[in-house]
């Protein structure tokens, strides 16, 4: 199987190598987190929520792309997703309190091990494999335009206080060029599993960079007087050791970048594949 191969338009080639740029980036997005956790050798409340769902989004992409060679463009990106989520995972693990680590570990083995070895029983020895990428595809699919909700949360919080200070512009427009790359590499392939949540993220992404010009000049909310919003799915709110005065930090499922991040230096999530989502693919 090529792995860069073209097909019969030249713009998909394009596409996927804007999506893997701008997914990369996006992957990178909490390194600023990361170096702070490791600098105070404490996690400060941050969640590992978002970097498991993130190492499931990734995962899951990874498997569409080994069961549908026309997708191969998603397999460097997820596979590279695959490493640094885990690396994110383990250094939080190291510095987290006994409760932290212990919710980690449940939510490892609830959505990795449990979840994710589910699809790949179900897929490989229930469903035939002529079905199987269309099944995959599926699951891929609705996992990822739910994950595209969290930006939701955020632009709610946005028109409210009528302060862009916790939607970072940089992080907006790489997501939404994220997007803007899988929609394109998926709709000339014929592929609507990977172009119809992307036309999610685009969306949203566009919605937020209207929303960061219409307030950008107003008055920033600072932290004491809001509390941050978060920017991952409901999930995160079964978090047994929540910070009351937490740090914003929003991640990928998508389907990540060096300056994508906040005017507080924390990294941010916008919409994933990859992709978040976590990324957009």
């Amino acid at each position: 199987m090529a792995i860069f191969a073209i097909g019969q338009h030249p713009w998909v080639f394009v596409g996927g190598l804007l999506g893997n740029l701008m997914s990369f980036l996006v992957y990178l997005a909490p390194i600023p987190t990361f170096a702070r956790i490791i600098r105070k050798k404490n996690t400060e409340g941050f969640h590992s929520v978002p970097y498991v769902i993130a190492l499931f989004s990734a995962m899951l992409w990874m498997y569409y792309a080994l069961v549908n060679s026309s997708a191969s463009f998603l397999l460097i990106v997820n596979g590279f997703g695959c490493f640094i989520e885990i690396v994110y995972i383990t250094i939080f693990f190291i510095y987290a309190p006994r409760q932290a680590r212990l919710f980690t570990i449940r939510l490892i083995l609830l959505v990795i091990v449990g979840g994710f070895c589910m699809i790949l029983l179900v897929c490989n020895f229930i469903i035939k494999k002529p079905h199987r990428a269309k099944a995959v595809g599926w699951v891929c699919l609705l996992f990822a335009v739910s994950v595209f909700a969290a930006p939701l949360s955020i632009m709610r919080k946005v028109i409210k206080t009528k302060s862009v200070e916790f939607m970072p512009l940089p992080l907006s427009i790489c997501l939404t060029l994220s997007a803007v790359g899988w929609f394109l590499y998926g709709i000339l392939q014929l592929d609507f599993y990977i172009a119809l949540p992307n036309t999610l993220g685009f969306a949203f992404g566009m919605i937020q960079i209207i929303l960061w010009v219409l307030y950008r000049k107003t008055t920033p909310v600072t932290k004491k007087q809001q509390k941050q919003p978060e920017q991952v799915i409901d999930i995160v709110s079964l978090n047994p050791n929540p910070n009351p005065n937490p740090t914003p930090e929003v991640y990928p499922v998508a389907a990540v970048p060096a300056n994508c991040v906040g005017n507080d230096g924390n990294a941010r999530n916008g919409t994933g594949t990859g992709t978040g989502h976590a990324v957009a693919v």
